[in-house]
């Protein structure tokens, strides 16, 4: 396989081990480029087998981040179909990004309000039909053992 690689940053720092949410596309270099110049992820590494997609990371700016490559059905070992990813993100700026998305016609599936648990959220969904939810509630701290 004859891989290039995109990179957006220019230092590397050793991450600290972590869970990395994954998903295919059917189109994944125009979901990466959805997910980044629409909705604010970081392109932080794209490796490219001629149109397909082999793995690319994007990285959240305010933290975490999603691994993605364009779907392979014939995969037996780890094919997961395009448009069936669910993910909630966390995000300080709610507001501002729900009225960017909705500036640029994002398909916006619940609006935005207040919840019960104190996060104040809302849904889109990508053009492969996956669901992103956005909030600011950054889950329950953990407890020291």
């Amino acid at each position: 396989m004859n891989a290039t690689a995109n990179t957006a940053q220019t230092t590397q720092t050793q991450r600290a081990p972590s869970v990395w949410p994954t998903l295919q596309a059917h189109d994944a270099p125009a979901l990466i480029d959805f997910l980044v110049g629409t909705v604010g992820f970081r392109r932080t590494a794209v490796y490219q087998d001629g149109d397909l997609v082999a793995h690319a990371q994007l990285d959240w700016p305010e933290g975490g981040g999603i691994m993605l490559g364009s779907h392979k059905p014939g995969s037996a070992s780890w094919s997961l179909q395009p448009g069936t990813f669910g993910a909630y993100v966390v995000t300080e700026h709610v507001d501002d990004l729900h009225r960017r998305l909705k500036d640029a016609d994002v398909k916006i599936i619940r609006e935005i309000e207040d919840q019960p648990y104190g996060s104040r959220e809302f849904a889109i969904a990508d053009p492969e039909g996956n669901k992103w939810s956005f909030g600011t509630y950054p889950g329950e701290p953990r407890r020291a053992d």
